[in-house]
């Protein structure tokens, strides 16, 4: 059985979507770029809120790579990286707790009635994530179908992370599709051969969501959630 979706040709039939966290499910990055922005300070390195959006989905220890680079010429090490980001971390979980994005639980309920399987597949290497979703997103995810930074040793824009989740599901690139909202994550799903929705949660234009290789760029969850069966299963040419 074969079908286009969206001049995206699948093999078989859809089986799951892939999710980011992060501006995805949870509106968590303008913390994260506070976070990133003030903390790096304290170290002698300068980070625009703007440039986290641009590095969201690279692992902690590659963004501050970047950074050491730009300002000490140098890497930095494995214990500086460590120093770095817990301060960046007690930082960002100083913060009030960031709630579920606009329409984030709609999607993931039209995906579950849909019998699509739901994997993370998130840069996050925080502890206490099953926790977190299972509270905002009730028996919408499971522990194996969980792709963090503990389960990858190349972060985003890599592909190995969603490759990771392919292999977690069990399912071939063809058989899923990708819902990212930054262009290291659009890079790494597309390396991976999936099939890519953006949605635009930030401050970003469209045309850099594009420029990533996005297939489809809508302006927000809710737009999603609104328009699922429009943008996923009444075109035309999909055979279910």
């Amino acid at each position: 059985m074969k079908f286009e979706l969206n001049n995206f040709e699948l093999t078989g039939r859809l089986r799951a979507v892939l999710f980011d966290m992060d501006g995805v499910l949870f509106d968590s990055m303008p913390n994260h770029a506070y976070a990133w922005s003030h903390a790096m300070t304290d170290f002698g390195l300068k980070m625009k809120p703007e440039e986290v959006y641009m590095n969201e989905g690279r692992t902690g220890s590659g963004t501050i790579s970047i950074l050491a680079q730009r300002y000490w010429g140098r890497e930095a090490t494995e214990e500086e990286c460590q120093r770095i980001y817990e301060a960046k971390s007690q930082l960002f979980n100083s913060m009030p707790e960031p709630g579920p994005m606009a329409g984030a639980k709609e999607v993931l309920e039209r995906v579950k009635a849909s019998g699509l399987m739901r994997v993370i597949v998130t840069g996050s290497g925080t502890t206490s994530l099953l926790e977190r979703l299972e509270g905002a997103f009730p028996g919408m995810f499971r522990r194996e179908l969980m792709v963090t930074a503990f389960d990858v040793q190349h972060g985003k824009p890599n592909p190995e992370p969603y490759l990771m989740g392919l292999k977690k599901a069990n399912i071939s690139a063809d058989e899923a599709i990708v819902v990212e909202n930054a262009p290291l994550g659009i890079q790494a799903a597309r390396a991976a051969g999936i099939y890519t929705i953006a949605v635009n949660t930030g401050p970003l234009k469209d045309e850099v969501l594009k420029e990533a290789g996005a297939d489809l760029v809508l302006p927000s969850m809710q737009y999603l959630a609104d328009h699922w069966h429009d943008t996923i299963f009444n075109l035309p040419t999909i055979v279910s």
